[in-house]
């Protein structure tokens, strides 16, 4: 059977009292009506357990997520992918090549199979929304030189899409 709770509350069950970043909650776990019910208390509204706990656990209440995280379209990605396909540059074949690899994890770009010619790789693609066919020469990257790539993208998508 799957419990389905509630993640950690904004604010004390028993005073009202909104949680602040590091404090230190009390949380439970109750049978309310045959629910269970995860309820939260700071260390001035904690009395002890209430009566039907079924669990119970101390936590601090974590700092707030960045705020502004921007998420990319990945439709919008698409387009630009398309751009610098069609225009062809050797020093942005890195940036395609790892464009494409996000594409494909995105699920907007699909994997259609891949090609050797005179000792070089090809991926072969397709857009999953009809887009044509596309080749990607694999660039043999290292994991530190995909992630940088990724970063300098990030930063060139958000300058000029803003």
């Amino acid at each position: 059977m799957d419990y389905h709770l509630k993640p950690l509350g904004k604010a004390c069950s028993s005073t009202g009292k909104e949680f602040t970043p590091g404090e230190t909650v009390h949380s439970v776990i109750i049978e309310q009506n045959g629910q269970l019910l995860r309820l939260d208390f700071s260390q001035d509204g904690w009395t002890g357990p209430p009566e039907g706990v079924v669990g119970e656990w101390k936590c601090q209440v974590p700092e707030p997520a960045a705020q502004g995280t921007k998420k990319i379209d990945p439709d919008a990605l698409m387009q630009y992918f398309e751009q610098l396909y069609e225009a062809p540059n050797q020093v942005q074949e890195k940036f395609l090549y790892v464009l494409a690899l996000f594409l494909v994890q995105k699920r907007r770009l699909k994997l259609e199979g891949s090609r050797e010619e005179d000792q070089v790789f090809y991926l072969q693609l397709s857009g999953t929304h009809g887009e044509g066919s596309f080749e990607i020469r694999d660039q043999n990257l290292e994991e530190s030189e995909i992630e940088q790539l990724q970063n300098q993208l990030n930063n060139q998508f958000f300058e000029e899409w803003e």
